[in-house]
Order: C-alpha cells, then structure tokens, then sequence
C-alpha cells in the first residue's frame, strides 16, 4: 500500500468539498488572527530585523513582508512573515497534534496570493485545505515525533503548507504529487530551537514557510520525487521511527482541524496557559503576593519537559517557563506581551517569585491530555493554602474567546505594532463580511 497515495487522495477529499459557513466564519477569523500577530512580531524584533536587512539587503518586489511596512521579493517576503508570525509564540496551534498550524501555512499563502491576485475566500480555502494536511500528520506521529525531539510546526507544517500552496495555484495532480515529495524530503524543524535562551523557534517557522515554496516551485519544474515519500525509509519512518505508523483520516470524526485550534490569551507557550489561568484565579484569593511561601503546580507529562526552568535568560525564554509565566499571572493578574518584556523579566519581584515555584508532572493528567490539558496550581501563604485547576484554558475550542475577547485582543496586537486604528478596523470588517483582493488588503501593513 503506497501511504502517500493514501494520504494525498484524503487531502483532495477535503479540498473538494464545499466548506461549511462555520468553518469559513472560523478561518476568517484564524487569517485575521495571523495578521495580527505577524504585525506585532515584526514589532517586537524590529532591532533584528533592521540588523537583517542591513546586513542581507534584501530586493525590493511586489510582495509584502507583513507588518515590515516592505515590499520585497517572493522568497524574502515568505520567509520574514514566517518570522514574525512565530517571534511572539502567539499564534494559533492545536494541542492534540501539539502543532501551530496558521502561521506556515498563511506566511505562504499572502505573498502567493498577491502574485496571482487571488481574494480572500479562494485563499481561505486553501488553508483550511492546508490546516487539515498539517494536523492530520501531525495527529498520526505524536506524541512520538515530539518525544524524539522534532517540532511538528516545522516537519509537518511543510506538508500542509506545501499542499495548500499547490492546491491555491492550481496545480494538476502531478505536480501536487511532486510539490509532496519535495516537501517530505525538505521537512525539518528541531525542539532545541527553545532551549538554553535560544531565540530560533521563529527561525522553524520562517525556513517551513520558505521550504514550502521550494517544493512548490521545483514541483512547478517537472522534478520528480520517490514514489512513496512517507513509506519505507520516508518522512514516517524518520519522523518517529516507526515504519508502520498508522495515519488518521482527515476531518476526525467529522470536524474540520481549523475548527480545533486554540487563539492565545497569553503571550506564552500554550503548555503553560493552563497553569498561568489557574494562577489570574488564584491571585483574586490572594491579594498580598508577598505571602506567597510556594507555588506547586502538577500538569501533564509533555508540557514538563523544558518548561519548568526558572532560570529566565531573556523575553524567549520566560515565554517557554510555566514558572515564570505563572508569577506574571499572580502578580499582575495577566499575561500579555508587556509582562514578557526584556524590561519586565529584568525585575526583582517576578525573578523572586519564579524561584518559588515547583512544577511536576502527574501521571493520570498525562493520560487525559490532549483531551484535557490540566494544570492544578497550589499556593502555599502565610495565610493558608488555595488550589485552583484548569481543564480547558481560555481560547480552546470548549472555552473559546468571545467576539469582544477576541476582537480586543486583535486590536491590541495590531496597535502595539503601530498600525493605525483605521487600518486595522478596515482590515478586520473587510475579512468578515466581504471577499476582498488580498494584495489591497495586506498592502497597508
């Protein structure tokens, strides 16, 4: 049986189905989402992108490079918005594939669609074509793939993103054949990316992005790749070691993957929004953070694993530490960007109060994650003792953002990226009631 065949005949099922208005409602909703955190992001390390640009000098083109303000060459435009749209690992993913999915796969998409001067809902629907792809991969190899040291945004991501882009270009069935096996062979992304105060888990998505467009175009080119890219000695086998992995079918149980995914509150990695909402309730208990002696916090085994570290080496690292995350969310009762500013790690309260904090993992919480993702936070005080536990955090698909939560958090990302409220209000009604050019909606960022 040649998997890859297998595989690629699911994808085509979804990509020719007529995507319900929910789900066009919900993508809409996720493209609005990219663009918000890719400005931001831009923001956020300009410095650095100002040092690139220096240093690469970049082409000017037709395509925007999203939130830079620039219009660049394709494969420039690609690879910094999958750059900035990971900078702040606030975009949106699923734990149960434990993969973001929007971020490649829209990085991709904009620039491509500004090309060939496609609108909104023909781009729209490649992504949920593209979604579906990724997740589905992602789901089948995890939690393996992860537990080998591989990040799934980067691996399977290239799939999806490869696949979305070749379907929205109109590829035949050959050269969606091909732009796969490109895809597979290119496909890489390691979890080291977030250790030890590294700053390259944006680098995953920005190279997926720009690899994804590799395949695409040699696909393009008439290059041919192996027969079967995922069986054998193929991307499954490499990927968890295991020749014999079982794929899952697309739309498990009859839901679309875009409709899984998850929209940060927290400015952190969504292993520790749990915990860190558990830890906003708490601080209404406990109004004087100073009595807090310790904090114990009990979790899911996957979530442990590099971030429980308490020593905060800058912004990327404390996004990565449920410790620190945790002592944002009880000291300042949130956990947005200003409390993973440079600034804000820097200070002595919140450094004193990650020492305090112990984290573990609980052995009948791992077996109820992905379905559950539990934290159960305990203080410890002069006064006493408080327990609070999360299942769902804020943004899951069971306890989703409201409107107003949502489109509150979508303003604040694009005002701290400096873009004018009347953009951004624009863009944000333009994507939800209408079906506009995409070139002239990315145009102003």
């Amino acid at each position: 049986m040649n998997q890859s065949i297998e595989f690629l005949n699911a994808v085509d099922s979804v990509w020719k189905k007529e995507i319900p208005e929910d789900v066009m409602a919900r993508v809409k909703r996720s493209f609005l989402d990219y663009l918000a955190v890719t400005c931001a992001g831009a923001e956020f390390q300009k410095r650095k992108l100002e040092k690139y640009v220096e240093f690469s000098r970049p082409e000017k083109g037709e395509f925007r490079a999203v939130g830079t303000g620039k219009d660049l060459v394709l494969k420039e435009a690609v690879f910094l918005n999958g750059l900035n749209a990971h900078a702040l690992d606030y975009d949106d993913g699923t734990n149960s594939g434990i993969i973001h999915l929007g971020s490649p796969i829209f990085s991709l998409l904009v620039p491509l669609a500004q090309r060939y001067g496609y609108g909104l809902k023909e781009m729209l629907r490649a992504a949920v074509t593209g979604y579906e792809a990724s997740y589905t991969m992602a789901l089948s190899i995890q939690p393996r793939h992860k537990e080998i040291g591989y990040h799934a945004t980067g691996t399977c991501g290239t799939l999806g993103a490869t696949l979305s882009a070749a379907y929205m270009t109109g590829s035949d069935r050959e050269e969606i054949y091909r732009a796969f096996a490109c895809a597979c062979i290119a496909s890489s992304g390691v979890l080291k990316a977030l250790d030890e105060g590294s700053e390259l888990k944006p680098y995953n998505v920005a190279k997926t992005s720009l690899l994804s467009l590799t395949a695409l175009q040699l696909a393009k080119s008439g290059f041919n790749g192996p027969a079967d890219p995922l069986g054998g000695r193929g991307f499954l086998k490499m990927m968890t070691g295991n020749e014999d992995t079982e794929l899952k079918p697309v739309l498990l149980d009859g839901n679309y993957a875009v409709m899984r995914t998850y929209t940060k509150p927290y400015a952190s990695c969504r292993y520790t929004h749990p915990s860190v909402e558990a830890a906003i309730r708490l601080r209404r208990l406990v109004k004087d953070t100073d009595s807090i002696e310790e904090v114990r916090i009990s979790t899911y085994g996957l979530a442990v694993a590099g971030h429980d570290h308490t020593d905060i080496l800058g912004s990327y690292s404390a996004k990565m530490s449920i410790p620190y995350a945790v002592a944002a969310g009880l000291l300042y009762g949130k956990a947005g960007l200003a409390e993973f500013s440079e600034e804000t790690i820097e200070k002595k309260q919140i450094k004193e109060l990650t020492k305090k904090i112990k984290v573990s993992a609980d052995e009948s919480l791992s077996r109820a994650f992905p379905e559950t993702q539990t934290a159960v936070v305990t203080l410890r005080t002069r006064n006493g003792e408080y327990t609070e536990r999360v299942d769902f955090p804020k943004g899951e698909p069971e306890n989703p953002l409201t409107e107003a939560e949502f489109s509150e958090r979508y303003y604040g990302l694009m005002d701290y990226a400096g873009v004018k409220r009347s953009v951004s209000e624009e863009i944000y009604g333009s994507v939800i009631i209408g079906d506009p050019n995409v070139d002239a909606l990315v145009k102003g960022l």
